[in-house]
């Protein structure tokens, strides 16, 4: 996905007017289905994911019609739909369903603009993580200060039964998120607002309970910083608007000699912007990937004054995609950070947003980014330099040790 307005979008020197970056956090559905692993009920995109579901995005298939080709035609389907009173997002998804275009998607106005607020860094909900066990149940992971769920006294490893009545045992990532959210049967365009109300059935220990929460407008956490012995962790959740400061900050704070781990594992990406600016934190200038629009290559380059000496480990996996892939790659290419993990989702692609006559959006593929050594990251991802399927922040630890920081 990406999205209008001056923060999201390239300056003209970059891309042409209205081009914008796709900045795809919307996948964080399919890979927390896949790492048992929630987002807060409906934090930022996580209830948006691509029309194709999870899979990495390959090269379009063969016989596949141009993007211009297809953009033009969805526009046509669009503006006969709304002359014949019918449906103007169904008419332009069944273009994008048959383009070709994996990653092409089409979003009703009221969708757009919980997106466009979810890069804001805010979201309507109740302030709880969850993470599905292994014998199927749902617990809660973690509880957002200030929230709904921590004023009514959850805790991490409460067991959430029901929502709303309804058992949530066995039920997948997305329809646990919809029930937190509110959604309606539509998907979306019915969505509960701030102040609306939810009925969580709870278990702790032997004790079982039924509360109501009442949904509120929340702050997300994109980036949150710790000490880890001499090192500094500074996790990124999200590129959501201001997220690259946030990190400059971070490293800026550091203790001198002191490591940073950078633990972009389950990062959905989020603004490419905001990754850039991430970038600049650790690089003198330079680039940071490449990208081709309509078969013209661009540059996206990090602002100079970075910190160069700070030894820096990267914590990266499956749940690792699109800007965070970028920031990844440019960490990696540059030299600047040695990568552990998992190899990255593989999501790349650089798409353009087309207003419709409803006030929809549809966002159709014209290009991919490419890493600095000039590796293409769609379909394919990002190896890390010290595979670690399991315990890979003990790795990192190490590995950052042996870089000359002590953790």
């Amino acid at each position: 996905m990406s999205l209008p307005g001056p923060e999201s979008s390239l300056r003209p020197r970059r891309i042409g007017r209205g081009a914008v970056l796709t900045v795809l956090f919307a996948t964080v559905l399919a890979t927390a289905a896949a790492t048992g692993a929630l987002p807060y009920d409906d934090e930022g995109d996580a209830s948006r994911a691509p029309r194709s579901g999870p899979s990495a995005h390959p090269d379009p298939r063969p016989g596949a019609p141009g993007d211009e080709e297809v953009r033009d035609e969805v526009v046509r389907a669009a503006a006969e739909a709304a002359a014949d009173g019918k449906s103007v997002a169904k008419a332009a998804e069944e273009v994008v369903s048959r383009s070709g275009d994996r990653w092409g998607a089409v979003y009703d106005k009221s969708e757009y603009e919980d997106l466009q607020r979810a890069l804001d860094g805010s979201y309507t909900g109740v302030g709880l993580g969850a993470r599905r066990t292994a014998d199927g149940h749902v617990e809660v992971a973690r509880v957002q200060p200030g929230g709904p769920a921590e004023r009514a006294g959850l805790r991490r490893g409460d067991r959430i039964v029901t929502i709303d009545g309804r058992p949530v045992r066995g039920r997948t990532a997305a329809e646990v998120v919809a029930l937190l959210r509110g959604d309606g049967p539509d998907g979306g365009s019915t969505r509960a607002k701030a102040g609306s109300t939810v009925a969580l059935g709870v278990q702790r220990g032997t004790r079982a309970w039924t509360l109501t929460l009442r949904r509120a407008r929340l702050a997300t956490e994109a980036v949150t910083v710790r000490r880890v012995g001499d090192a500094v962790l500074i996790r990124v959740s999200a590129f959501t608007r201001g997220s690259g400061e946030l990190v400059r900050k971070a490293v800026d704070g550091a203790p001198d000699g002191a490591g940073v781990l950078l633990d972009l594992r389950g990062n959905g990406g989020g603004l490419v912007t905001e990754a850039v600016d991430a970038a600049s934190a650790f690089l003198d200038g330079g680039l940071v990937a490449t990208y081709d629009v309509h078969g013209e290559e661009k540059a996206l380059y990090a602002e100079p004054g970075g910190d160069t000496g700070r030894p820096v480990v990267a914590l990266i996996d499956g749940g690792t995609m699109s800007a965070a892939e970028l920031l990844t790659g440019a960490l990696k290419d540059r030299g600047r950070a040695v990568t552990v993990g998992a190899r990255t989702f593989g999501k790349g692609s650089v798409q353009m947003p087309s207003s419709l006559p409803d006030g929809s959006v549809a966002e159709l593929t014209v290009g991919h980014y490419r890493t600095p050594a000039g590796a293409r990251v769609d379909g394919r991802g990002i190896a890390p330099d010290v595979p670690a399927p399991t315990g890979a922040e003990e790795r990192a630890r190490t590995v950052l040790s042996g870089l000359g920081a002590g953790t």
